[in-house]
């Protein structure tokens, strides 16, 4: 059973300035819920409660978004703008949140492995919230989990232009949607990457991913890449990559932050 997610969420956001100068781009609202919100929401329907965050300096409204504010609860009651707390409320009502800092931007391997003591030896999820998704990717994984028990990451097509931004897998497709992984790069150059399936922000890891990031010497850009971790993992035992069935934004850009605004907006609100 997948109990557990963590959500890096540490860094600066500069893609967002100034805006992410004070505001943490995990709150940066779409429409009328931040980024955190959906990612939160996902975790609940794939069955998983107990989530922890790798936060950093100018992080705190994540923790207020996340605990109950009395005095605005008391302002709406009576309103027909107290429905729209609820989820929120929800949420804080059946989910526990830890939180720890990472001291030092040291790339997304060096986040998980900061996660480690909110984590423990169980096997957990993690969610980049500006991956935001739609159509339970979590829930997918969480039963692709439960049937191969082994490290599940999420992939989608790209365009061979933009592999040079992500880690690219390659392998055999063991049945529909389903890749055992051979090979694995981060941020490959153009001409040079293994295919066009890239990783986007969900994951599902088993805890010996913990001892491998600590033995993970830095990679591309001087940081400690998950990518290369997994890769250990895919050599030792097996990883699996999932073409998932769903909807994603890349909210880490302004382009996908926009898409995601305007999709949203006509969905809920039209």
């Amino acid at each position: 059973m997948i109990k557990k997610a963590l959500f890096p969420a540490a860094g600066y956001g500069t893609r967002f300035l100034p805006a992410t100068k004070s505001v943490p781009k995990e709150m940066l609202p779409i429409v009328n819920k931040p980024l955190i919100h959906y990612g939160i929401k996902e975790c609940m329907n794939a069955g998983i409660f107990e989530i922890g965050f790798v936060t950093g300096r100018n992080k705190r409204a994540i923790e207020d978004y996340l605990d109950f504010s009395p005095e605005l609860e008391e302002k709406v009651k009576d309103s027909s703008k107290a429905k729209l707390l609820h989820e929120t409320n929800e949420m804080i009502q059946k989910c526990t949140f830890t939180y720890v800092r990472q001291k030092e931007m040291l790339g997304l391997g060096h986040a998980v492995l900061t996660g480690e003591p909110l984590i423990g030896n169980n096997p957990f999820a993690v969610v980049l919230a500006d991956d935001l998704c739609e159509g339970e990717v979590l829930t997918q994984m969480v039963e692709l989990y439960n049937k191969y028990k082994c490290t599940i990451v999420a992939v989608e097509e790209v365009d061979k232009n933009e592999v040079n931004k992500y880690g690219i897998i390659d392998g055999k497709e063991i049945e529909d949607g389903v890749i055992m992984v051979k090979n694995m790069v981060e941020k490959p150059d153009i001409d040079k990457a293994p295919s066009n399936l890239a990783v986007i922000g969900r994951y599902i890891l088993t805890p010996d991913i913990f001892d491998l990031l600590r033995n993970t010497k830095p990679g591309k850009g001087g940081e400690i890449q998950l990518t290369d971790a997994i890769m250990a993992q895919a050599q030792e035992g097996m990883v699996l990559a999932y073409k998932f069935k769903g909807k994603r934004f890349d909210c880490g850009s302004v382009k996908g932050f926009i898409e995601a605004t305007n999709y949203f907006y006509e969905k809920e609100f039209k």
